[in-house]
């Protein structure tokens, strides 16, 4: 058996139920490599990331480099003397980095490699109307997300999954393969196998202002599937257009349902407390939105003090 040494880099709240459960399997996590602190809230108070603030409580030494080829930051790693490096949501990292241990850099990535290569991998897969999804362990090399495959597992998605519910179904089992993949090096009885060479995968872009927006000309089940590939982060928007006015607005849930209609596409109807806008193939029921300004609601809770008039729009 090997006597391993983890340096581990990571820095949301998704890392941190693989930190957790490497060091409640007593492996010897020699330091913690994280993002720096950054201004958050009204306030703008540096806030340290998920992993720090674990990493803390657990009385580990923690790194939080601005440049990873930083040359001081580079003999700090060497001093620390690791022979595993893992990775789990961290940014990209320089071969002088990854190359170091002795055992290698494995990351873990949020869907069946080399499908969903990149920033977004949750998201899209959702956004795409996919049946499952999955994790993988796999070496880092010079490219993104194209290292040698160690362990992969799928995951079903279901109906009603939006992306926080499949990150914390990810998160958990994630953190779980990371524990298979740690005993299997130390037992030095790990076999990989490369990824395909072809290049017609899928792609998780990152996600910006453009494609988060909502195209309410598109059949029903592609806007149902916008609105929960991106709740609750980062959201998928729209301009809502009402009494002459119009305002971004963000959806966080809704549900579609089925109809033959004639109403115009993007058309507001209230109808028993719900709110419904009309697209191809019948209606999005719209749950909980955020008007500008306002803390996100319930449809429900909105209808009690908002009017939609009759040239209410979603556009």
């Amino acid at each position: 058996m090997r006597n391993l040494r983890i340096l581990f880099m990571g820095t949301p709240d998704f890392a941190v139920e693989t930190l957790k459960t490497i060091i409640e399997n007593e492996y010897d996590v020699v330091g913690v490599i994280t993002a720096p602190d950054r201004p958050a809230g009204r306030g703008r108070k540096l806030k340290a990331s998920a992993v720090k603030e674990y990493a803390i409580s657990k009385n580990l030494k923690v790194l939080q480099p601005t440049n990873l080829k930083d040359e001081h930051f580079i003999e700090e790693l060497k001093s620390l003397n690791a022979n595993l490096n893992i990775v789990v949501a961290f940014r990209m990292l320089p071969k002088v980095v990854w190359n170091m241990p002795e055992y290698g850099t494995f990351n873990l990535h949020a869907s069946l490699l080399p499908d969903y290569r990149g920033a977004a991998p949750i998201n899209w897969a959702i956004i795409n109307g996919e049946k499952k999804t999955g994790i993988t362990t796999f070496f880092i090399d010079e490219k993104i997300d194209t290292g040698h495959v160690i362990f992969q597992e799928e995951v079903t998605i279901k109906n009603n999954d939006s992306a926080g519910s499949l990150h914390d179904k990810l998160m958990t089992k994630g953190a779980k393969l990371v524990l298979t993949t740690i005993k299997a090096i130390e037992s030095d009885t790990i076999i990989v196998k490369p990824q395909p060479k072809d290049t017609d995968f899928k792609t998780a872009y990152k996600l910006n202002r453009e494609n988060t927006k909502i195209n309410w000309e598109k059949d029903i089940y592609t806007i149902n599937n916008l609105i929960r590939g991106l709740s609750p982060y980062p959201s998928a928007w729209c301009q809502l257009y009402n009494k002459g006015i119009s305002e971004n607005i963000k959806i966080y849930d809704a549900n579609p349902v089925e109809e033959v209609h004639n109403n115009d596409i993007g058309k507001i109807i209230v109808e028993d407390s719900d709110i419904k806008v009309s697209v191809k193939g019948g209606y999005i029921i719209i749950n909980k939105l955020q008007l500008p300004g306002k803390k996100a609601m319930e449809s429900k809770a909105l209808l009690n003090g908002y009017v939609f008039y009759r040239d209410a729009k979603m556009c």
